[in-house]
């Protein structure tokens, strides 16, 4: 098992791909980066993909993965399949967050996958004989969290936030539109209490005190919510910006800012208030 750093923009220790020697990818990456991952793959033929969420940081280049290795099939959640078949409405919905001018300089051309090479999971499955699966929402509504049971290894895409080694700082990547912070509270339990000997997140490597980097993600999430409530975008992204900087050098706080961008963090808590708000006033009406 190793992690593949995708080197996204050219930018290390933003993304990670990770690589079981029995061919199974987790999270491929955005198709910006494949050339990367095919180059530490070498020979190696992939067998399987396994998604934790469709967010074109994770998933863009499976469709690309899937057209140059036949037999190759992927496991995802069955409300992020639909995106991977079709993913225009998933394109649109980034081109308003990122800029449509910015799309394929980020990530790629974005290639459907055919829908008979798709596994769809709903969470308590057990897959390709070692990696238990749960429903993990909370940063997207269709994340799915993997314990891979022979290494006690948990796969947790952003449900255990960011994390850029050397820096020991975590914050919560919480963009729109999905963000909900009761049900992530809950998937932050579930994967602890898988007691997972350490942690792949995707931004970026392994933890290897599971129980510190949960509680981290955990605080976090509550203060940048708390914050969110009270600051604009400006003062949001500044106040969460020099956090980061204390503890990060240059470099490091650079490749934060582009695995969980300030301002769509500000907007996707935003967003989180605005709903709950919204139902509040129903239910009181």
């Amino acid at each position: 098992m190793r992690a593949i750093d995708v080197h996204h923009l050219d930018r290390p220790r933003v993304i990670c791909c990770y690589e079981l020697d029995d061919g199974v990818l987790v999270d491929p990456g955005p198709a910006s980066s494949l050339p990367a991952v095919l180059a530490e793959l070498g020979d190696l033929r992939p067998r399987a993909v396994l998604l934790t969420h469709i967010h074109l940081d994770h998933a863009g280049a499976t469709g690309t993965l899937l057209e140059r290795f036949e037999g190759l099939e992927v496991w995802v959640h069955e409300r992020g399949a639909p995106h991977l078949i079709d993913p225009s409405k998933l394109l649109t919905s980034a081109g308003r967050l990122y800029g449509e001018e910015n799309m394929d300089r980020l990530w790629g051309d974005v290639r459907p996958v055919p829908e008979d090479r798709i596994h769809l999971l709903r969470g308590g499955e057990t897959v390709l004989d070692a990696f238990r699966v749960e429903y993990t929402p909370g940063h997207a509504s269709h994340h799915v969290c993997y314990l891979h049971e022979p290494s006690g290894t948990a796969f947790t895409g952003d449900v255990a936030g960011v994390r850029i080694p050397p820096s020991d700082f975590v914050m919560a990547p919480t963009p729109p539109p999905d963000i909900d912070l009761e049900a992530w509270e809950r998937s932050l339990d579930l994967v602890a209490g898988w007691r997972p000997r350490r942690l792949a997140i995707t931004h970026f490597g392994y933890a290897e005190d599971p129980p510190r980097q949960i509680e981290a993600a955990r605080r976090m999430l509550e203060v940048q919510a708390q914050q969110a409530r009270r600051l604009d975008v400006d003062d949001f992204s500044e106040w969460l910006s020099r956090e980061i900087e204390e503890t990060a050098d240059l470099e490091t706080a650079a490749s934060f800012d582009q695995a969980g961008s300030p301002e769509l963090a500000h907007a996707g808590l935003v967003r989180y208030w605005r709903k709950r708000d919204e139902a509040s006033s129903a239910t009181a009406s």
